[in-house]
Parts: C-alpha cells; structure tokens; sequence
C-alpha cells in the first residue's frame, strides 16, 4: 500500500506508488420507469392501436365485418383489467367505479353506439395507464437514491485490499475511498482528507470536507482525496436503505382525508347508481326515446364516477414524502405528512435539538500560582484525557488539537466511571474531573456548588466546569459547553413566522444552560428541570387551550412528549432509538433547518389537496349539469371526466421538484455554521 502524503491546500494527493486515479465519477443515472414497462400501458397502447385502425376503416366506409372485429379488440384490450378488479370488488360488496366504466361502455355498444363505447374504454384505458405512471415515477423518485449507491467497495484487510459487494459489508470493516469513488456504506473516516458531495442524501449545494472522526454517508460523492472509512452501519441500515424502507412504508398508509374519502366513496357510489337509474327511467316515463335516455343515463353514470376526487388526496401527499426523504427527513406515513401540516405550535427540547449534544471546551483557566499557561493547562488535561471514550475527554483532546498544541503520551492511565481520569504525564500524575471526586482531590466543583476555596464556581452560566489536578494540587479548571446548532436561531425564528408564535423550550437540563440557550435562539417561554413526564404536561397544556403541538427531541426522555403532540419529529444521528420509533418524522442528518422546511412542504401537499377537490367537484359538476340540463356527448363526457382525472394526478406530483422543497427552505439552509 502507497504512503498517501495530503497537501490540503492544493487538494491533491501523491504516493510513493502508482495509483491511477479515475476520472471524477457522473452522478449515478436516475431510474426511471419506462412507459411501457407498465402492463397498464401495454394495454392501453394496444386498445389504442386497435380502435384507430377500426376508426380509420370505419369512416372509410367498409362494412362492418371488415373492422368489428378490432373494435372488439380495442374493448377486451383496453376493458379487460378494470372489468376483473371491479367484479373483485363487487365479490367483496364494494361498488368500484371501474366497474361502472365498463358497464357504460358495453350498455353504448349494446345500443349500437359502438364507437363510442370503444372510445370511451380506450380513454378509461390511457387514463389508468397514465395514473400507473404516475404513481411509478413517485416511486422512481425514492428507489432511485438506490443507484447512487455502488455495487462494489474496496475493503482493507491484513493481506491488502479486495474487492467486495457492498451487501456483504459488516460493521467495523475499513475500506479505501479513492478520488470520484462513490463511498459505499455509511460510516467513520479514520485516515486521510478529502471532501464529500452529499446533495443527493442531504442537499448541501457544497462539498463538506472530511477527516478523521467525520461521518460519510453510501452513496455520497468522494473528492479529490483518498480517504479510509470504517462501516458504523450495516448495508441495509444505511441512510439511503432507510429512505427507501420508510417512504414505501409511508406509501402504503392513507391520509385522514383519503380515508375519509374512501368511506364516502361508496355510499357516493350507490347513490350515483340510483340517480342512473332515474335519469334514465324518468325520461321513458314520459315517452323519450329508449337510446337517447340510455346514452344520457350512461354520460351521467361516466361524469359523475369520483375517479378525480379518490385521486385527489394521496400523489400530493406521496410526493411530499418523496421530496423530504430526499432532503434527509423521513416522513413515516401519509398520515403524519398531512399532520405536520396542521401544526401551529412548536415545543423544542434542548440538548441535542437545539444543540448538538456534543460538549465543547468553552474556557480554559489557570489557578493562580499553577504556574501554567492556557494552553499548557489544556495540554496537560489533553494528554490525561487522550485514552479516555468519555464525551468530555473527546472535548478536550479535540480542543487542543484545534489549537494546535502537542498531546504528549501518557502512562498509567486509569477511569473510573463518572468521576474522571488520571494518567501520569511528564513524570506528574494529572487528574482531570469532578472536584471532590478521589481522582481530583478534596476540591467540591459538584454542579450545584456556588464557590469553593479556589474561588472557582461549579457550573459558570449553565456550562460544565471540571478541575485539572497536578499530583493531587489543583492547577486550574476547564469550562465546557454544549454547543449551539449553527442554525438553531434561525430555525426557531422560521418556526415562530410559521406559527404565529414563538416555540416553547422544554427541557430537564437546569434553568441557568437552559436561559442560556433560550437568549440565543430568541426563546421566551422556557421550562427547565423537567422530568418526561413535566414536558408531557407541557404539550397537554398547549393542546388543551387548543393548539395542535409539533415536539421536537431526540432522547429517551422526549419519546413520551413525541407520542403527546399532535406531530413529533426526532433528531435521527443520537436519537434514541425509542424517540426514533415514536416519532412522526426523523431529521436523519440533524439538519435543524429541514424542520421548519418540512412543514411548510407539508402544509403545500394539503392546499394540493384542496386544489383537486376543487378541480375534481368543478368538473364533476359541470360535467352533470351540462348532461342534465342538455346535452353532452358521450365522448366528450369522457373527456371531460379522465381529463379531470389526470389533472389532479399530474397537480399532486408537482411536490417532487426540486424547487418545491427549497421553496420551503429558510434563507440561512445549505450553509454550515
């Protein structure tokens, strides 16, 4: 294996032996279903073929046995399906309006209105054909974050370097990321730089770059650097797998209002059965002609079938779903998209919300007489900390790196659990920890002390204060912090417009880091010291004097106030595993930003909605009226009806753009803090 030397500010990479370095990779094709891949369409092409070359010998004047025989293929090729699933459906005593095509079409041809019986199935034909496409391409929009992913990585092993179906990586295995390589399961840099484009799991319009410690995600765009990767997840666990599991799953749910529609849909059903039936036995009672009270009763029973309202509700909602899961926020259901759309009140919780639950030193302070520097302190707590797991001793050793300053080696080096380290560095035992703890020595440093003889608080404005020891004296203290999320004040200020009010935070952290956070993000109503159940009682609260609450968390103790609101949505990277079960949604990337993005792409799937409502009725009922109070033509009916149809199919799909979800983006989204 080459020695990879990395000069980061020319962004290129040498070795010590030939490495031929591919040329930068295309984004991966977009699967897109093929029209006639669709049996529907199959079908639909042939009754189509069928009834034009019978048209065509028809108005040429040929007799009938010249071209009767296609207008049957046109019927059975274009009628066959609809006419099985709708006597399915009777089987199971529900009227399906397929059904009554059918019927209409057969009672047209049983008049002798033949041709128009044939069109009428040749438009029902394309009509379901173009539906199928429809509903294909919003699933093509999700599957095809599959071929991003590359079939085959490069894993390291002792013996060198094999290559591997990415379906049989593990978790732990290493593998080696060559520049324009697609990396290939989801996991941890352990060595080299380079960047990642990750707009198609994340949208970031930008490369972000990668080092050790960063997470990568499959099927994310490597750069110029090489990179070795450690799999923190398995194949089928991946982001990707994720949004693909997820958004099917949430496809096969039914939103409230579909399934409102659905229950009205039948007795609708009977209803325009028996209206049929009137408007053609009313007209024979008072001496009309038996084939033009058919044709009149068959154009009802065609404009007045709910085909576009059934429609109306579930591609805006699926597109929705779609969309979001492409931008890293995984909406489980229908249900929970139309839902998050409702919301006009949000509770927040802090740690790991609005922060990112990752500490960081935020001050470093010699005691006096120590004898020591700032950052001869953070040197000395660095090198104890260095063998330590803990989150703080990753803070500290993160933070002299940052500044630059020589870890030396430590010996001896022991943990013991909640209290700290020790670890003999240069010839001096160095604890670092809780003071009044045995590792630290006699000085109390407990986060409710005020002040000590070192004249040192515990906790300094909500932040964390641990002491740093030299051979049981104490040298001096170091102050950490959970870091802001870079968007968190402006995401509060998008939810706040959204709403018409300013999100509450919720949290059991004390109220000093709590009013910390609250004055950083523009929070008023802050609620600190909070057991789960307190934050429960909180969104009760909300929602008893009538607001309808979107919580958003991602621990253990925010799963009961998830399952509480109205909507929940759950920060998915240190999400508990319980807070990601119980919520609605997930932010997989803990992108902040997307939360106030995908209400309102929510609330744009719900005014689709009534959009093709309102499409669907207005058509229905011109197209009634005008067959009632005049005369519509069968093939115009028709025309009307599935035109109406596909309207609102094709209206609800407009949510998979691009432009929908950054119409709902924030100002500040696809910037890092």
């Amino acid at each position: 294996m080459g020695l990879h030397v990395f000069l980061y500010g020319a962004r290129v990479s040498t070795t010590l032996t030939p490495v031929r370095v591919p040329s930068p990779a295309r984004p991966a094709p977009r699967r897109r279903t093929r029209v006639l891949a669709l049996p529907e369409a199959r079908w639909a092409l042939a009754s189509t073929v069928a009834f034009l070359a019978a048209l065509a010998l028809d108005l040429g004047g040929l007799p009938w046995w010249a071209y009767g025989l296609l207008y049957v293929v046109a019927y059975v090729t274009g009628g066959w399906e609809p006419a099985l699933e709708g006597l399915r459906a009777l089987r199971g005593r529900t009227l399906d309006v397929d059904l009554l095509m059918i019927v209409a079409a057969l009672g047209a041809a049983a008049i002798g209105q033949v041709r128009d019986g044939a069109l009428l199935i040749v438009i029902f034909a394309t009509s379901g054909a173009l539906e199928a496409l429809a509903t294909a391409r919003t699933a093509d929009s999700v599957r095809g974050l599959l071929d991003l992913a590359p079939s085959m990585a490069t894993r390291v092993t002792e013996h060198g370097e094999e290559p591997v179906p990415t379906s049989e990586l593990a978790v732990g295995d290493v593998l080696l990321i060559r520049p324009g390589e697609r990396i290939g399961a989801d996991g941890r840099v352990v060595e080299g730089a380079s960047e990642a484009d990750q707009a198609t799991i994340t949208g970031e319009p930008l490369p972000v770059a990668k080092g050790p410690g960063d997470e990568v995600f499959a099927g994310t765009l490597n750069g110029t650097g090489v990179l070795r990767v450690r799999v923190e997840r398995d194949p089928a666990d991946s982001v990707i797998a994720r949004i693909v599991t997820l958004v099917e799953e949430a496809s096969r749910t039914k939103a409230p209002t579909q399934l409102f529609i659905e229950k009205v849909e039948q007795w609708y059903a009977l209803g325009m059965v028996i209206a049929t039936l009137a408007v053609f036995g009313v007209p024979l009672i008072f001496g009309a002609d038996l084939t033009d009270a058919l044709l009149r009763a068959m154009t009802f029973m065609i404009v007045a079938s709910p085909c576009a309202v059934v429609l109306a509700t579930m591609p805006p909602l699926l597109s929705a779903i779609a969309n979001a899961g492409r931008h890293g926020v995984l909406v489980k259901s229908a249900v929970a998209m139309e839902r998050l759309g409702e919301v006009d009140a949000v509770a927040l919780d802090k740690t790991g919300t609005l922060t990112e639950g990752t500490p960081e030193v935020s001050a470093v302070r010699p005691l006096p007489g120590s004898g020591l520097t700032p950052d001869a302190l953070l040197a000395l707590a660095a090198a104890a900390e260095h063998p330590s797991e803990h989150p703080l001793g990753r803070a500290v050793v993160r933070a002299a790196r940052e500044r630059g300053l020589r870890i030396a080696d430590a010996r001896a080096f022991v943990a013991v659990p909640g209290r700290g380290v020790t670890a003999v560095v240069g010839g001096r035992v160095i604890g670092v920890g809780r003071a009044g703890d045995p590792v630290t020595g006699s000085v109390d440093l407990s986060p409710d002390a005020d002040a000590d003889a070192t004249g040192v608080p515990g906790t300094e404005d909500g932040d964390t204060v641990v002491l740093v020891t030299g051979d049981g004296v104490p040298l001096g203290t170091l102050a950490l912090t959970d870091r802001l999320r870079p968007h968190a004040p402006a995401t509060t200020a998008a939810l706040a417009a959204l709403t018409g009010t300013a999100p509450v935070l919720l949290t059991g952290d004390n109220a000093r880091a709590a009013a910390r956070v609250a004055e950083a993000t523009g929070l008023v109503d802050v609620r600190a010291d909070l057991l789960p159940e307190g934050k429960v009682d909180a969104v009760r609260q909300l929602q008893d004097a009538g607001r309808k609450v979107l919580f958003v968390g991602d621990g253990v103790n925010d799963a009961p106030a998830l399952a509480a609101a109205h909507s929940g949505i759950a920060m998915g990277r240190a999400g508990s595993d319980l807070a990601l079960e119980t919520a609605d949604a997930v932010v997989v990337r803990d992108e902040l930003a997307t939360v106030p993005s995908v209400v309102r792409l929510s609330r744009a799937a719900r005014r689709l909605v009534v959009q093709n409502l309102v499409i669907a009725g207005t058509f229905i009922t011109g197209l009634v009226l005008w067959d009632l109070l005049g005369h519509l033509p069968l093939p115009l009916g028709v025309a009307g009806h599935e035109g109406s149809t596909v309207l609102v199919g094709l209206n609800g799909l407009r949510l998979l753009r691009e432009s929908a979800w950054r119409s709902g983006q924030a100002p500040f989204q696809g910037t890092r803090g």
